[in-house]
């Protein structure tokens, strides 16, 4: 299984344990239509409630894991952040560079089909939605436990607006 795909089941597996409802919220804001919005129902106030314990969850599910799978990891969250640093999402999700990373960091969080959705369709993602934590995750989790945070040695940044293809030059 590689990074991606492990994280995918991690995150899948966090989510589990929080209930039917909770993850029917979740995977209707992924499947609702694009552009409507989010706030309008029931789901997104759900799945913000649930985002500190599904984090709990990510948490106990990875505290035994050796360096080299948190490094790991760390790079899948690092590659998926950077993927979708772009202009066409910040525009919806809006908020500074710190609050971009956020918001995606709630992409992420939410899995696969919610951060496909929207890296297919940015109209999926979600004003002022945000989950900080996940950004670097793994890396905090790496570091409380060995004392040092990891080298992913992708060079590449989570960061915001770091992404060329996402950030087209203008003018």
């Amino acid at each position: 299984m590689d990074d991606a795909e492990r994280l995918w089941a991690l995150v899948e597996a966090a989510w589990a344990p929080l209930g039917a409802e909770v993850n029917a919220a979740r995977r209707a804001l992924a499947h609702r239509a694009p552009g409507e919005d989010p706030y309008s129902g029931p789901s997104l106030p759900l799945v913000e409630s649930a985002l500190g314990r599904f984090l709990d969850e990510l948490a106990a599910a990875s505290r035994e894991l050796p360096a080299e799978e948190l490094t790991a990891l760390d790079r899948a969250v690092e590659r998926l952040l950077h993927d979708i640093d772009r202009a066409d999402i910040q525009a919806v999700t809006d908020g500074s560079d710190d609050g971009f990373l956020y918001a995606r960091g709630f992409i992420v969080a939410l899995g696969r089909e919610f951060y496909t959705a929207v890296a297919r369709d940015p109209r999926m993602a979600v004003l002022d939605a945000e989950c900080e934590r996940m950004c670097y995750f793994f890396a905090h989790l790496h570091n409380s436990r060995f004392g040092r945070f990891p080298d992913t040695g992708s060079g590449i940044s989570r960061e915001s607006c770091t992404n060329p293809l996402g950030w087209p030059a203008t003018g």
